[in-house]
């Protein structure tokens, strides 16, 4: 397939290249980015944008970019393109030449190519500024685990800055480059989940008629969670309920006093996650008084993540905008909701906007050691953002 791509984007390939693997090579993790945030500020400003806004979620950062009309009068002329910055904490094995030179870090979901990509687009705009309105260009932290969405949306970010609309997109490993994929309405699943803490009375594993055994009480929660959705949800909605962990006891012997477990939440609806919840709390409840056990469930301090849901507006104009750069017949609109969490589902909670995703290519899955972000993807994404660009802001003639 030729490349797709205006000339300024196909000449800066190279040295975006360059970058993807420098961010590649120098992972940052959760809210300490301050090699990667003070990059994407030094591009930023480099390329003329008329704003550059640091420190929001103490690494994040905000572009501001006018087209050739001036800035927006009102939200109606902005929008907010995002890109995420942050690595994972684990041991790469790629061997590539570019491999993480940071001990326990890398780039394993791909985020070093969405900051580039995002750069990319960001360069091209900013020279020819043929949009009307003005486009928000926000790179956040700590998409992994701790929400950094909602941090930037708690300090104020789509107050200072209120937009439109909201778009994002996450590359995807098996669909080949030069493609792209969409799903209408829920996209990804939302995440939380729950402690749960089975107290018995220990004693003597010869002896369990002098015990409350926890490990069975604990053992009858865990199959009779998996009821949870077979029987508690409707089959046309989609759920996951998962005991992820069983801890307690430590001799071969002794039956021990307590259990901890945890237990993880998946669903397209936050309706659905405070119903899978809600029975879990019945069913924990009533099993430890039938066991003669007791029993808390308790919340984690990890924030809760809601559902990625794309509103249908916002979701033709992506469509429409990745069908001019690929064609319809690269462009596949029937993915899978995927089960897997994503924090930009804060920004849709506030305002309308679509997520999408971008061939990765033949590569090893997300968060796999192995993983690394296709470069031959970059012109793909920096033409999409261009083209949204234009479409969510009306080209100048």
């Amino acid at each position: 397939m030729p490349h797709p791509f205006a000339n300024s984007i196909a000449q800066s390939l190279a040295e975006l290249t360059a970058l993807r693997r420098d961010l590649h090579a120098h992972p940052e993790l959760l809210f300490d980015l301050p090699r990667t945030a003070g990059i994407v500020v030094d591009r930023l400003r480099s390329y003329g944008f008329d704003d550059v806004i640091e420190g929001i979620a103490k690494t994040g950062v905000v572009g501001v970019l006018h087209g050739k009309t001036g800035p927006a009068q009102n939200m109606q002329g902005r929008v907010l393109f995002r890109a995420d910055m942050d690595a994972l904490p684990i041991e790469e094995t790629t061997g590539a030449a570019h491999r993480s030179t940071i001990q326990g870090a890398m780039h394993a979901c791909g985020h070093d190519g969405h900051t580039t990509m995002l750069l990319g687009a960001a360069k091209y705009l900013a020279e020819t500024r043929d949009f009307e309105g003005t486009l928000i260009f926000c790179f956040q932290p700590a998409e992994e685990l701790a929400a950094g969405a909602k941090v930037m949306i708690d300090e104020g970010l789509l107050t200072r800055f209120p937009v439109k609309g909201v778009y994002g997109v996450h590359n995807w490993p098996e669909m080949p480059v030069g493609h792209f994929g969409a799903i209408h309405g829920g996209a990804m699943a939302s995440a939380d989940g729950v402690m749960i803490t089975v107290q018995g009375s220990g004693g003597h594993a010869a002896q369990p008629e002098n015990a409350r055994d926890p490990v069975v009480c604990a053992s009858a929660i865990v199959m009779a969670a998996q009821t949870i959705v077979a029987r508690t949800i409707s089959p046309f909605e989609q759920a996951v309920v998962s005991i992820t962990s069983i801890n307690g006891g430590e001799a071969w012997n002794v039956i021990p006093d307590q259990i901890q477990m945890r237990c993880n939440f998946r669903s397209f609806s936050e309706d659905v996650s405070a119903r899978m919840e809600s029975e879990l709390r019945r069913i924990c409840a009533g099993t430890a008084e039938a066991h003669g056990c007791s029993v808390t469930v308790e919340r984690p301090p990890l924030t809760p993540y809601p559902p990625v849901v794309n509103t249908a507006p916002e979701m033709a104009l992506a469509i429409d905008a990745m069908e001019a750069i690929v064609g319809k017949e690269n462009v596949h609109q029937d993915l899978r909701p995927v089960m897997g969490a994503e924090d930009f589902a804060f920004f849709l909670r506030e305002v309308p906007g679509a997520y999408v995703f971008i061939g990765n290519g033949d590569s090893a899955a997300l968060h796999n050691p192995a993983y690394d972000f296709n470069d031959e993807a970059l012109g793909y994404g920096i033409s999409y953002w261009v083209e949204l660009a234009h479409r969510t802001l009306r080209a100048t003639a």
